[in-house]
């Protein structure tokens, strides 16, 4: 796929390329990689700038004990590598991992830094991004920090069952594992194991078969009862 052709199958992304210098417009690949691939690992070096043109990933910390954290999900478009190279770090300081197939721009890292240089509409649209991540990641840990376990997975719940089209099917199941949960959630799996049986004690949600499920009715009592378990 060349430029062109990227720019004409994902037209949001022309903005992006609006002042690239001529001479970067042949140094590039585009690369398509599938779900479950890690784009770039935790504390490796860092030589490439990419734009993620369609599909969704997730960043996350990996730790020496084995325990994944997940910092986010970001859908198209976002970057990759922006941060480390905007901080002047050689390593990368998270890992990248496909959710969906993803489409991704790549340059190197010197010539995105000269890119970035003679360009401040790129400059802008990058540090957008960084300040927009920034901000819901401050938004979001603290209530993370703050609320008890109780909360957090009911709102997690109520989030997931609104994207999943709660009000026109009626009931959703969380198609997510213990072990998913907790690397979005922060929580330990024994504690997520007994926030759902509260949860389902008081009548929020319910189980079948290992899984969370949430009817239409549940979800609207959730939504007036959320703040009842913050205190």
């Amino acid at each position: 796929m060349t430029l062109e052709e990227l720019i004409t199958t994902y037209p949001d992304v022309a903005t992006y390329f609006e002042h690239m210098p001529d001479e970067l417009k042949t140094r590039y690949t585009i690369k398509t990689f599938p779900p479950g691939t890690i784009i770039h690992q935790k504390d490796y070096p860092l030589d490439y700038f990419g734009i993620v043109c369609s599909g969704d990933h997730r960043v996350i910390n990996e730790f020496e004990n084995g325990n994944v954290f997940m910092i986010e999900k970001n859908e198209a478009i976002d970057f990759v590598g922006e941060v480390a190279i905007l901080a002047e770090k050689e390593k990368t300081s998270v890992s990248i991992e496909t959710l969906t197939e993803c489409v991704v721009f790549m340059i190197s890292r010197e010539d995105f830094e000269m890119w970035i240089a003679q360009d401040i509409h790129l400059l802008r649209l990058v540090a957008h991004k960084i300040a927009y991540k920034l901000y819901r990641s401050s938004y979001n840990r603290g209530a993370r920090l703050f609320y008890p376990p109780t909360f957090l997975l009911l709102d997690y719940m109520l989030k997931y069952a609104a994207a999943h089209e709660i009000e026109e099917n009626g009931e959703v199941t969380l198609r997510k594992t213990r072990e998913g949960i907790r690397e979005e959630l922060g929580m330990t799996v024994k504690t997520i194991n007994r926030t759902i049986t509260k949860l389902k004690e008081d009548g929020m949600i319910d189980t079948r078969k290992g899984k969370v499920v949430m009817s239409l009715e549940q979800y609207r009592k959730a939504q007036k009862e959320i703040t009842y378990y913050v205190s």
